[in-house]
């Protein structure tokens, strides 16, 4: 087999190899920890304080967008992270995401208006699109294949953490005006700096040198496709499909999608590798893992909303609702993980997990203002088994297809993909539900007229939740019904992305779990006998992975190994 270009002109590094450690391994995965917190911890705040911030920003018919910046500054950066990884070495990188999604909270928590608020959500996902990226890469750089599923279980409960302790905070914070919701973004600052600190003396990875040229026409072009793409489907939702912006927009993403293969074909090291696409397990976990997406977040980021309004639920116990998600996501993540560490076997899970959430989508078209509490948490809590059950074995399997050399480029792919099926389903949804959302309301509160005006409610763009607690019925009901009315039936709208997951799912093959960690299969640490002992098992490492470099000399407690010949 002829190997690519990529993985031709992988850089040296400029050390001599580590000696992977328990110590060291378990060092790493701290720092990983405190990142991926800081991320996971703002998600939560924010899903929940999302109605109110809006609501005093004047920004309610606009309020997919929040979303939409995050994830698509998220999306643009991704490959970016990934590749200069593979070149660079991913400590620096991961400290700079750190602290660019720290810096990005004070400003959103200075914002003076929606546009400014939406803006830093926007370089909040710069930051946080690396945290994601680069810790999922650097644990695939310490922990060979088969081990790593018992790795999902401490980044599971950061994420349980997350849950519990968000929608309280954000709830607590919205909910007390002597604080407000700027202390939802205040609070990630000391957060973050404790998780710099943490990752500034436990990231302890490899320095590389690059002497090839880097890809900037890769980076322009992919941010201009995906732009463009994301930009087009909002246009066409709001402005209409045949409206010359949305053609414009359309256009453009075809001729700079063109553009970017053509860049990324004849690059020394392009941002993308085209010969990932040839790997067909990874295409079809990085095609499922897009599907899934697009279904996710869609579900997901209007909840919320919809449990304080048509609910007639405070922040924090919107927010509390949410926990039964997060806690059937929590059992099968370390579930699934320790079974596939056991057994090496991983196909079941994806096709078990669509079909769950596929269920709950399909409960949660019956989503009314009248739907009882323990009903949407059930409901939410099936939906959280299923997706426990997909979303790490996909990033599992996609790393285990490529080589070593390739290993932050293909994480990232895999990732960036799947962001952008869940941008795009956020962006067209988002657009479907906020349009009946803006239409219903509009109309409760000409009908209400009277009403509205003694409870201050002049516009659906100021509407806050207190607000519409405290108007009373007829008005309450009516905004409670238009609620409920814009969003149930989008969750009829996922289904046909989760057919399509199912069918990739069936098609998913199953390869073994390689025994070799990206870093030792790359000459770059050896590890230790101890580890290689825990590490032992009887299937071959997966196809395409390099072989593992010779075990280091110890010498007491020294973890430099000597330079490896050649």
């Amino acid at each position: 087999m002829t190997p690519s270009r990529s993985t031709l002109s992988t850089p040296t590094t400029a050390d001599a190899p580590i000696v992977l450690t328990r110590r060291r391994i378990n060092l790493i995965f701290s720092a990983l920890i405190a990142g991926m917190l800081v991320s996971s911890l703002d998600q939560t705040i924010i899903s929940t304080a999302m109605p109110t911030i809006v609501g005093d920003l004047g920004g309610i018919s606009h309020m997919a967008w929040v979303t939409t910046a995050y994830l698509l500054a998220s999306t643009l950066v991704m490959p970016i992270y990934g590749k200069f990884g593979d070149l660079w070495g991913r400590r620096n990188l991961f400290l700079i995401a750190i602290a660019l999604f720290t810096l990005a909270s004070i400003g959103a928590a200075l914002s003076p208006n929606f546009t400014w608020f939406v803006v830093w959500r926007g370089v909040q996902g710069l930051g946080g699109g690396g945290m994601m990226i680069l810790s999922q890469a650097i644990i695939a750089d310490v922990v060979p294949a088969r081990e790593r599923g018992k790795y999902m279980g401490p980044l599971g409960a950061v994420f349980g953490l997350s849950a519990v302790a968000g929608p309280l905070l954000g709830g607590f914070l919205t909910d007390h005006a002597s604080l407000g919701w700027e202390w939802c973004f205040w609070i990630n600052v000391p957060v973050g700096v404790a998780a710099l600190v943490i990752g500034w003396f436990a990231l302890a990875l490899p320095r590389k040198r690059n002497t090839e040229p880097l890809d900037y026409l890769g980076v322009i072009f992919l941010s201009a496709t995906t732009t463009s793409l994301i930009f087009f489907t909002d246009f066409g939702g709001r402005e209409g499909w045949t409206a010359w912006p949305t053609l414009a927009l359309g256009a453009a993403f075809v001729v700079s999608a063109v553009v970017f293969v053509l860049v990324e074909l004849r690059a020394a090291q392009p941002i993308i590798p085209m010969s990932l696409f040839r790997n067909s397990t990874f295409v079809v976990t990085t095609a499922l893992g897009a599907a899934v997406g697009l279904g996710m977040f869609s579900a997901v980021a209007f909840l919320p909303t919809f449990l304080q309004m048509a609910s007639g639920t405070s922040a924090a116990n919107s927010g509390l609702l949410m926990l039964p998600m997060m806690g059937g996501l929590f059992l099968t993540v370390i579930g699934s993980g320790i079974a596939t560490t056991k057994t090496g076997r991983y196909k079941i899970y994806p096709i078990a997990g669509v079909l769950i959430v596929a269920a709950a989508m399909i409960w949660m078209t019956s989503l009314s203002g009248r739907t009882s509490l323990w009903t949407v948490g059930t409901m939410l809590f099936v939906m959280g088994l299923g997706l426990g059950l997909i979303m790490q074995i996909v990033v599992l399997v996609a790393q285990n297809a490529v080589p070593a050399s390739d290993l932050g480029a293909a994480t990232a792919t895999n990732n960036y993909f799947r962001e952008v099926g869940a941008t795009l389903g956020v962006a067209v949804f988002g657009t479907i539900f906020t349009s009946r959302l803006a239409e219903n309301l509009s109309g409760a509160l000409q009908a209400n007229g009277e009403q509205a005006a003694a409870a201050g409610i002049t516009s659906p763009d100021s509407l806050v939740p207190a607000a519409v607690q405290a108007a009373g019925d007829p008005l309450r009901a009516a905004i409670v019904d238009s609620y409920a009315d814009a969003l149930a039936p989008v969750f009829a709208y996922l289904l046909p992305a989760f057919v399509i997951a199912l069918v990739l799912a069936l098609l998913l093959k199953e390869i073994p779990l390689s025994d070799v960690a990206g870093m030792v299969a790359r000459g770059e640490a050896v590890e230790d006998p101890e580890l290689q002992k825990s590490h032992h098992h009887a299937e071959p490492p997966a196809v395409g992975t390099a072989p593992a470099a010779v075990p280091a000399q110890r010498d007491g407690d020294e973890e430099q190994a000597p330079a490896l010949p050649g």
